[in-house]
Formats: structure tokens, sequence, C-alpha cells
């Protein structure tokens, strides 16, 4: 197993991305600690690990709000001794046109899906710069290089995660700490649910795939074990898209 007595947090790891890749940690022998808004929905990714043979623990946890940051890494720290790995995946997107956009807005996704991934890699980069050992990993999307009409907040947040990335990786490398993104595409995820429930939307989202399809959250997570693992140890700084191509004709 590829992550054997590795620890990890994944927030967002009640449903979606986030729990395929909590469930695909504890697969490789990875202790998660399964951290969401929602405490009812961690649970049920934590029994689903342990109905696996697998070890994960649940946490509330609201990322936007920094000062619970603490008291989840020492639940990690307190429970498995150390800290290994961190996945940053919790986020929120909501599609108003420009003018419609307002500061509450801007705040509540900004304050999600940037402003808490920084804030939380760097006080995981604390516990593990002692070990010189470490891996982040950022959720990002496809928008972080595509803008999509009426998600302009949503894309400049996952721009943001793009280039948080990088800066992250150069500082950290002298501790070796890897810091690197997965963008995903079109996944079957409730984020998407708009459109895997309008069959037309369906047809006309995957006429733009190359390969034809949507992405299944499993595909995201099977990246996520790679950068987690040994095997990632020379990749730092890099955005993987896993998008069936969907960028091609974009970039």
């Amino acid at each position: 197993m590829r992550l054997t007595d590795r620890t990890a947090i994944v927030t967002g790891g009640g449903a979606g991305i986030g729990r395929a890749i909590s469930i695909a940690f504890a697969r490789e022998g990875c202790k998660v600690l399964v951290t969401d808004r929602h405490e009812d929905a961690a649970r049920l990714t934590t029994q689903a690990i342990g109905d696996a043979g697998g070890e994960a623990l649940p946490y509330r946890l609201d990322v936007a709000k920094l000062n619970e940051h603490p008291n989840a890494l020492e639940r990690v720290t307190g429970e498995w001794g150390r800290l290994d790995i961190l996945v940053n995946n919790a986020g929120i997107q909501e599609r108003r046109p420009l003018f419609q956009m307002d500061e509450d807005l801007w705040e509540r996704i900004i304050g999600v899906n940037l402003k808490a991934p920084y804030f939380l890699a760097q006080a995981a980069a604390k516990m593990m710069a002692p070990n010189r050992y470490g891996k982040i990993i950022n959720i990002a999307s496809v928008q972080d290089d595509w803008p999509l009409r009426d998600n302009s907040i949503y894309g400049i947040s996952k721009g943001g995660m793009r280039m948080l990335t990088k800066c992250l990786a150069l500082e950290l490398a002298e501790y070796r700490i890897n810091v690197n993104s997965i963008s995903p595409g079109a996944i079957a995820t409730d984020m998407n649910r708009e459109t895997l429930d309008d069959p037309e939307a369906m047809k006309r989202m995957e006429a733009q795939v190359p390969l034809g399809r949507f992405g299944q959250a499993e595909e995201i997570a099977n990246a996520a074990v790679y950068l987690a693992s040994g095997e990632s140890d020379y990749a730092t700084g890099a955005t993987f898209y896993v998008d069936g191509g969907l960028l091609l004709d974009r970039l």
C-alpha cells in the first residue's frame, strides 16, 4: 500500500471528490481526518472507510473560520502523532452575472476557496517542516485557466489557488514539502448536479470533452493518491489537469 503509516487531513471530505480522496487514501493505508462543515457527512465517509477496514476520524470544520484550523491539526497529531498530508478540497461556487456579484459573495467564495487553503497550508507546513516531509494537495479546477460566464469569483479563486500552489512549493521545497494541485474538469458530483439532471445540458457538456464523458470523483482521487505518495517526490509546484481533454483547444 502506497500510504502506509501516513496521516492526512482532507477538507470537504463528506461528499464528492473529498469523500473519494478520503476513501482512496485509507485504502492505501493512510489514517485520515475527514473534515466537513457537516459532521454527519464526515461520519458517513469515515463509516465507509471503517467498513472497508481503514482508519479514519470525522471532524466538523468550517475552513473559512481560521480560528478552527489549529484544533483540527491538533486532532491529527494528538491521535496519530504527526501530520504528513493535507488536501485542500473544500470549495464553494455560486453562479451569477458580473453585475449581480457583491462584496459578501466575494468574501464568502474567496474565504473558502483561497484564503482558507493558504492559511491551513501554512499551519500544516509548520508541523511538517521539522520532519522534513510533507505533501500538500490543492484541488483547483479547469477554471483556473478557463473563464466561464457568470462564474467570475469562482474562477478568480481557482486561478489564485494555482499561483498559491506555485508560491508555497517554492518556499517549502527546502523542507522537502511537495505542493501540487489537481484541476478537475467536468466531474459527476453534486457541484454539477444542475447539469447532471438535465439531459440536454449533459449532451452539450459531454460534446465539449474530447473523451466524451463526465469524469468520476474516483479518477481525481487516483491522482491525489499519486501526489500523496512517494511516487511524486520529484513533482512540486505543478498543476495536474484531470479533465478528459476539456482544455486541449482552450489553452
